[in-house]
């Protein structure tokens, strides 16, 4: 009888008027660097701008190395993740899933249901779900199918429901089937680029040992901590692709062809469809017109 006054109670509140100025972005990656890469940029430009940002990865990465693997891997890459966020003032949390095993799963929803609802979330992003990676499919999926149901009190009803649906984005993908990564807003980064690389850094087990055994590159991978640093750069800073030229000139207008570096999200149909005005307020790096 409670919990249904208490549902009875939040459906009948009134919805309370937007506040932009304290913005909650919540990001959601199948593994402990998966966000840093597709966001971090734009996360270190909410958090340097007084806002809130979380990254949640919804595996705890346990299977990603060629020499470790398990526990061990996982606590060395949660502390990883932690130092990362810590880097450029954000929260990081990471799900205890296996990696390489994540599955849409009623109980990983409900995971990702409680996340986005305990943040209050204006804005969540997430990979599309279509991707190389299993887990990046799925985790896809997981934030699509929480979209509508983060509104519903009878769901999830250990964590009250958000009276209003955030804006849901994709990262943005190099993959065109079934159909291609739409550019809606593109966010420039040339400020921030250092504190991305900064936070890609953290993940030492990824970004210096993994990622370029898979690769064939580990031969490449400086020893010393400054000279791999700047090596990582020129494997992780890409330059402004040709296809989001158009959707930067229609946020930046003439500022648009000194940009080099940016990060470009798609609006799903899932979540609440913001107007271009609403988009300036929930991305507030924009000129304004």
């Amino acid at each position: 009888m409670v919990r249904i006054l208490a549902v009875l109670l939040i459906a009948a509140l009134p919805l309370a008027a937007q506040d932009y100025s304290k913005l909650r972005v919540i990001a959601f990656g199948a593994h402990p660097d998966d966000c840093d890469g597709r966001a971090g940029g734009l996360a270190a430009k909410y958090a340097a701008a007084g806002h809130l940002v979380k990254f949640v990865s919804v595996t705890n990465g346990d299977a990603g190395h060629h020499e470790q693997g398990g526990g061990a891997l996982a606590r060395r890459r949660r502390a990883e993740a932690l130092e990362a966020g810590r880097r450029i003032g954000i929260e990081y949390e990471v799900l205890d899933n296996h990696d390489g095993e994540l599955l849409p799963t009623l109980e990983v929803r409900r995971q990702i249901i409680r996340k986005i609802r305990e943040w209050q979330a204006d804005i969540v992003l997430a990979p599309r779900p279509n991707d190389y990676h299993p887990d990046h499919r799925n985790t896809g999926i997981l934030v699509q199918d929480a979209a509508y149901t983060v509104t519903v009190p009878n769901l999830v009803t250990d964590t009250p429901a958000l009276r209003k649906n955030p804006v849901f984005l994709y990262f943005a993908d190099r993959f065109t089937r079934p159909e291609p990564f739409r550019p809606d807003v593109v966010v420039a980064i040339d400020d921030v680029i250092d504190k991305k690389i900064d936070m890609l850094d953290a993940h030492v087990s990824q970004m210096y040992e993994w990622l370029p055994w898979h690769e064939g590159k580990l031969a490449e991978v400086p020893q010393d901590p400054a000279a791999r640093k700047k090596w990582l750069f020129t494997q992780r800073a890409s330059k402004v692709p040709a296809e989001w030229k158009q959707a930067l000139e229609r946020w930046y207008g003439p500022k648009a062809a000194s940009i080099q570096y940016a990060e470009a999200f798609e609006i799903t149909e899932y979540g609440r469809q913001p107007d271009d005005a609403e988009i300036r307020k929930l991305f507030p790096f924009f000129p304004e017109k």
